[in-house]
């Protein structure tokens, strides 16, 4: 569904109006029905979707094989249905893998981006408006006729039809921003949003998907889980994923690359996964070094007058 948006005229990177009401068109819904859906995608995910109650969402990741990510989502259910929402670029990329094993399983999946608006809400102000709107909000999932909102801490998606997504714009006095404004906010919340730039390259530990409660290491077998169990209980895991903030001349994205300074100057450091940039200053998650220091001074490669600051993860990675 398409909305106009507006381009952020503060400095979004640091911080947040009372209501932020955004555009999140850098996502995309996949819709998982059939008698075997749920079971099917249960074997093919980190999550523990079989155990996922209605009125929770959970984390995930969908790999190959090896433990490769291909796509890392938010999962949740709605009656006997199971969708995951993704960035858009590498939807279709974990719709095809998917969809050649459904084959087998009576299972089916279809990209329902199209018909649903996107919005996401933050704020100081962004639970009283909803609450004003839909009712109370207190689970992590809650549905409202053909409405549902994830609650994530003080943020919230809704995920519902075009009538509805304008009229909450239109109530909210407020102009509907850019997806980048709420980028900013997954990226200070330490979130691994892997795009098709990255898709395959890393296991979900050097993105802290574990951290974020999007590993399940009770469930069954599932692609990938050896390689994933096996960095658990054995190690081996070098790296992991960084928030860095810092300035940049030129446009950071997720094809840029991460140096980091030694005694002979500068080396390559690691990836960026997600950024977002404001008048020459850039936020930013990468997968670095996971014994990267928090002094380390780091820039952007072939950029040498960016600097780069690491921001404290908002949660632990220890076990």
């Amino acid at each position: 569904m398409t909305l106009a948006t507006a381009q952020p005229d503060w400095d979004f990177l640091n911080s947040s109006p009372d209501l932020l009401v955004a555009n999140l068109t850098h996502l995309g819904l996949i819709e998982i029905t059939g008698e075997q859906g749920k079971t099917f995608i249960h074997g093919q995910v980190t999550t523990d979707i079989v155990s996922l109650k209605d009125d929770q969402w959970r984390w995930g990741a969908h790999c190959d094989a090896k433990g490769k990510m291909i796509s890392s989502f938010r999962t949740f259910t709605i009656d006997e249905q199971l969708f995951a929402l993704l960035p858009a670029s590498v939807l279709p990329l974990s719709l095809a893998q998917w969809q050649k094993y459904a084959v087998f399983s009576k299972a089916e999946l279809t990209d329902i981006t199209a018909n649903k608006a996107i919005l996401g809400f933050a704020g100081a102000n962004a639970e009283t408006f909803l609450s004003e709107q839909f009712g109370e909000i207190s689970a992590e999932l809650t549905k409202f006729d053909d409405t549902v909102i994830l609650k994530d801490g003080a943020r919230y998606i809704v995920i519902t039809n075009a009538d509805k997504a304008t009229q909450l714009v239109n109530a909210s006095a407020k102009s509907l921003q850019a997806a980048s404004t709420w980028q900013a906010l997954e990226i200070k919340s330490g979130y691994a949003n892997i795009d098709a730039n990255h898709s395959g390259e890393f296991v979900p530990q050097m993105c802290n998907v574990q951290a974020v409660n999007g590993i399940s290491f009770e469930k069954g077998c599932y692609m990938g889980q050896e390689t994933i169990a096996r960095m658990k209980f054995r190690g081996g895991n070098k790296r992991a994923l960084y928030i860095l903030s810092g300035t940049a001349s030129e446009t950071v994205t997720s094809e840029t690359q991460i140096e980091i300074a030694d005694e002979d100057g500068f080396r390559r450091a690691g990836k960026v996964i997600e950024s977002v940039n404001h008048k020459g200053k850039v936020l930013l998650t990468a997968v670095l070094a996971n014994d990267t220091e928090n002094d380390a001074k780091l820039r952007i490669k072939d950029d040498e007058t960016s600097e780069l600051s690491v921001i404290p993860l908002p949660y632990s990675l220890e076990d």
